[in-house]
Formats: C-alpha cells, structure tokens, sequence
C-alpha cells in the first residue's frame, strides 16, 4: 500500500499522468461485454442444475438481489451493530391518486427517521443510479413526489457530506467465521473548475477524461453545459457515482487494511444472511476509510451486482471477465451451500417477474440528478 502514501494521506490518482483516459471496452454496448459473462452464468446454471441458485447467496433479500430488490428492506435487515454506519433513512409508498397527501406523508417519514433538508430521494427498486435525486426543500420534494409513480415505495435518506465515493465488495461463505474484501471500487464523478471565462461544456472538451465521455454528460446537461463557472469554482456535472453517467472508477483494492477488513465484516455479520453483496458508501478520507472510520453506507447490493473496479480505464479486458468469473462464480457456490440446507432458489418466472417489473418502474422514475 506503500505507494498510496502520499504527506501521510492515501492518496488515489483519478487517472495517471499518460495513461489513455478510458478502456478500450469501457463503452462497449452492453450486450457485447456481457455475452461471455451471460455464458458463464449458463455453463455454472448447468454445472449447479439452477440457473437462479445465485439467488440464495442472500437468502432474506428478494431474489437474493439478483434483480428487483427492495432497498428499504436491505437496510432494515441492519442490527445494532451496523446501523449506526448506515445513512439514516426513511421508507415510503406514494399515495394511490395524485391527492396531495404524498407532502404529508413525506413529513411524517422524515420526522420519525429524523431526517432534515437536504435530503436524497431514491427509489426503493431500481439500478445504475436510475430516479436518483438530491432535495434541498419542500418544493423540491413535492415535484419529486408528483412525478414518481403511485402507489411506489420509494426512500429519503440523509445526505452524506463526505466527498469519497467508494464501492467495497465483500464476500463471506457460510459458517466462515470472517468474510473478505474482493474488490474496492474508488469513484470520481466527473467535475470541473471553472476559469471564469469558459463554459461547462467548453470545460469538459478541455479536460482529456471528460471530453471522452462527452457523449453521456452532455445530454442530461442541457442548459447548464452553457454555464460560465467562476474562477476557482468546481462543478460537480452529476450526483451520482455512476460509470454510466460518466464517473471515473478506480480499482481501490491496495487502500484495503485488517483494520477495514475487520470493520466491514463487523457490519456485514449485522445482516443477517447476506453473503455476497458491493456495499457503495461515501466516506471523509482515503486514510479514515482504510482505518475503518468516517464513511456511512448508502446501500447494500446483492447478488445481481458487479465488482466495479473492473471499469477503471487501466483495467485489461482479460482481467475484467476473470473478475467476472470470479465473484458470480462465488455466487452459485454460496448458493449450493444454502441449498444443501434446505432452501429452495428464487423461481425463475418469479426472476423473470421481479425484472419486468423493475424495468417498468425505472422508465416511469423521475430523472436523476
């Protein structure tokens, strides 16, 4: 880790001087990278007789996570041990009829978790970032509330302030007595610092990394790529860490410590049954996060997720699948186990149901920030 030390801090490079600013896979379709993951994931569902099996890797999560979670029941699933690392947070299903009772009930949800503006509003079935809104007001939360379907849970958690994003994968098989960090994920969502004469998008075309992925912020920018930064002034062009919306990911795998071992598998032996999962936090600093200290959880993913560091621009393709292969292979393992105890793996028309489902959902969300 010695190489992370810089002045006494961890320190990690959003990208190196010289190095290409994106993979060369790193924007394929997606149906393109995941055609020899997809392969895989038959070949085990021949080898293990269940193509659904990754489902029991986290038994009390709806299809394990695979798709069409709920993420207010993750967190619920949290102890007293873990709860105090997770964002706080409040659930909430939206009023049948567009009656004006969504403000209402918003407020008593927020006051019961102890929740203040700002506030950020997620769905509580979705992906990839997807109706993902920063709510600084009521006004705000009425217009978030008024385009989200009826009849939708949905969930206001605290906004954390800590300027680290991370993703951590963390993997335990059961009856193990301690679990282990596969994969570290270091997110960089895309900004820029304004000159006081050039535009956000004049901005971006200047910055090698930025320029690259061009294509993905400029849409969703709109009127605001015309803006004039002051001198000095950072402007962050999305809130959420997502590599589809144009963030900068970075394999974080060398800022991993006993001490933040220790401390990621206390929580995760909180959750009650849940073996497999990339926890996405945000935290103060890259030496409080290897010290196990200062970063609150957001969310918990399941077996559906992916260790994200494959998507750093030095990541090699050949590396990427072996990730792949790797950790969902660990899935269906995970999954034999609880089979051989007894439980039985998530129908597939039932997957199949839980995925429609959410698909319908995210088209009809609100757009994220």
């Amino acid at each position: 880790m010695s190489d992370a030390m810089l002045g006494g801090r961890l320190a990690v490079s959003p990208r190196g001087k010289g190095k290409s600013p994106v993979s060369f896979f790193e924007f394929w379709p997606g149906w393109l990278f995941y055609m020899p993951v997809m392969a895989f994931w038959i070949f085990k569902s021949i080898r293990y007789g269940s193509i659904t099996l990754p489902a029991l890797a986290n038994p009390r999560i709806d299809a394990g996570g695979i798709c069409g979670e709920s993420k207010n029941a993750i967190l619920d699933l949290a102890g007293p041990v873990a709860r105090p690392w997770i964002a706080d947070f409040a659930a909430l299903v939206t009023s049948g009829h567009c009656d004006g009772n969504d403000l209402a009930l918003a407020r008593t949800a927020m006051t019961g978790a102890g929740l203040t503006f700002p506030i950020v509003a997620k769905p509580d079935m979705s992906c990839n970032g997807v109706g993902v809104r920063v709510v600084n007001n009521e006004a705000e939360l009425t217009a978030y509330l008024t385009a989200f379907p009826r009849a939708t849970a949905l969930q206001l958690q605290a906004l954390v302030t800590y300027e680290g994003e991370a993703g951590i994968f963390y993997i335990r098989h059961p009856g193990a007595a301690k679990g282990r960090i596969t994969s570290v994920t270091l997110k960089y969502p895309p900004t820029v610092t304004g000159d006081g004469m050039s535009n956000v998008r004049e901005l971006i075309a200047a910055d090698e990394r930025l320029n690259a992925v061009a294509h993905v912020l400029l849409p969703r920018l709109g009127e605001r790529a015309s803006r004039v930064p002051a001198a000095g002034e950072n402007v962050r062009l999305v809130f959420v860490g997502n590599h589809c919306r144009g963030s900068t990911f970075k394999d974080g795998l060398n800022i991993v410590t006993p001490t933040l071992t220790a401390r990621i598998d206390e929580i995760m032996r909180d959750m009650p049954d849940v073996y497999f999962s990339r926890i996405d936090l945000r935290y103060e600093s890259l030496e409080a996060l290897s010290e196990g200290r200062n970063f609150k959880v957001i969310e918990f993913n399941g077996s559906g997720s992916e260790a994200t560091h494959i998507w750093d621009p030095q990541m090699t393709l050949g590396r990427a699948y072996a990730t792949q292969f790797f950790h969902y292979g660990e899935s269906f393992r995970i999954g034999a186990v609880m089979r051989a105890k007894g439980l039985k793996p998530t129908g597939m028309f039932k997957l199949l149901s839980l995925w429609l489902h959410q698909k319908k959902l995210m088209a009809a969300y609100p757009v994220n920030d």
